[in-house]
């Protein structure tokens, strides 16, 4: 005798967008106390997996300008690291439309550029060679769903890895990011 078992899917709640917003990126550790914020941007896609009415998950791929300023002997220096994040968030939803977020990313390297100007003088130096080009974080925010779709965002990335290639170096991302979306 040949029994059959018919399993029901339920479909799930999948919602997809885009998002934009800024960036207040620095480099935190031992060997960053001369490190300070440098702002820029991020922008990219997302995916809203709904597996409940308080928990989804949301994968997210994003362009995210990172880096930090410092000053040398009188000289301004910012340094222009850019990313392709992934980032996958388990969000809660706490209250309608507000969500408690958090989850893991992962970073790979595009550019590392160091720009310095002086008297009027510039120059830019590319220090990608001494930089990993694999980045690890930990993300913590919060969000507000609008009744009209739109998302608001404040997340902090935490980056648990040095981004130098040296490995008696202590610098890690650091990133507060606004978003609309």
């Amino acid at each position: 005798m040949i029994s059959l078992t018919v399993c029901s899917l339920h479909a799930q709640n999948v919602t997809f967008g885009a998002k934009t917003g800024v960036n207040f990126a620095t480099l935190n550790g031992d060997d960053a106390e001369d490190a300070d914020s440098r702002t820029s941007f991020h922008i990219g896609a997302t995916a809203e997996f709904s597996l409940s009415e308080t928990f989804s998950i949301q994968p997210e791929l994003l362009y995210s300008g990172q880096g930090f300023t410092t000053k040398e002997s009188d000289i301004d220096i910012t340094g222009k690291m850019d990313y392709i994040n992934l980032p996958i968030m388990a969000k809660f939803y706490v209250a309608e439309g507000l969500s408690l977020e958090v989850g893991p990313q992962i970073g790979f390297l595009l550019s590392a550029k160091a720009e310095g100007e002086s008297d009027g003088t510039s120059a830019s130096v590319d220090f990608k060679d001494e930089t990993k080009s694999v980045d690890f974080g930990a993300n913590f925010g919060v969000g507000y769903k609008l009744d009209s779709g739109i998302n608001l965002g404040l997340r902090y990335n935490l980056g648990l890895m040095s981004v130098s290639d040296e490995d008696s170096d202590d610098l890690k991302n650091s990133v507060l990011q606004l978003s609309v979306g």
